[in-house]
This record gives structure tokens, sequence and C-alpha cells, in this order.
């Protein structure tokens, strides 16, 4: 006579379903970290190349000129003649000015936008290039 087990024994599976579920909520939120990261609101400019140190945390105010010889100041548009009150109100402690201007930008208009920068109080001025 056989005697049988009292319990059937069982094999373990792996299931892979909830493993997928885990590997695409995980995509989702790197994918919405990355994008999170990028600066959706900058303006568009081709800057031209050089080599330069890496600047330091604290970001000075940024002045863009695009290629439209469009001025904006940390994003906003303003006029040339509104350049001096704009960099009056948002200079902090250091008076540094980035100056980021297009490659096929005017050069009479980023001269004539730092001269209206340096009349509301800027007092250095960084030229922003692309790294080779």
């Amino acid at each position: 006579m056989k005697l049988r087990r009292s319990r059937a024994s069982k094999r373990g599976r792996i299931e892979i379903i909830p493993m997928i579920d885990v590997m695409f909520f995980l995509l989702a939120n790197f994918m919405l970290a990355s994008l999170a990261m990028q600066r959706l609101d900058a303006v568009k400019i081709n800057l031209p190349s050089g080599q330069a140190e890496s600047m330091a945390e604290n970001q000075p105010l940024t002045m863009s000129i695009d290629q439209k010889n469009g001025i904006f100041i940390d994003h906003q548009p303003v006029r040339l003649d509104q350049v001096e009150a704009s960099v009056k109100r948002r200079l902090k402690t250091d008076r540094n000015v980035v100056i980021a201007a297009d490659d096929a930008a005017a050069q009479g208009v980023v001269v004539h936008a730092m001269l209206a920068a340096r009349r509301g109080g800027a007092e250095h001025f960084l030229i922003a290039v692309d790294r080779e």
C-alpha cells in the first residue's frame, strides 16, 4: 500500500505581472522627475562658442538678447528704455549680470543694453558662451 502525503507539494512561481507594474511606476516617476529638472521657460538663443570656467551656485541676474534683438531680463521681455529700471529692481547683493546674447544679435543692441544695465547698478558683466 502506497502512502500519500497529507499535503501536496507546490512548486514556487515567480509572478512577473507585479514586477512589470513596479517597473512602469518607476519609469513614470523618473520621466516626471527629469521633466521637472528642465528649464522650460528659457529663451531660445544660440550662444557663441568659447571656453569658460563654471559659475558658482548663486545665479546672478541674467540679461538675454535673442536673434531678433529682443531683450529679456530673467526671462521677462523688456524694452531698451526699461532695462535700467528693471535692473535696479532685480539686482540683489551681488552686482553681477550675465549677458547671454545670441550669435546673430546686433552688437549695438548688446552694448546699449549693457550700458543701461550699468546705469541701473550693474558692476560686472559675465558673458555666457557654449562650451566647445
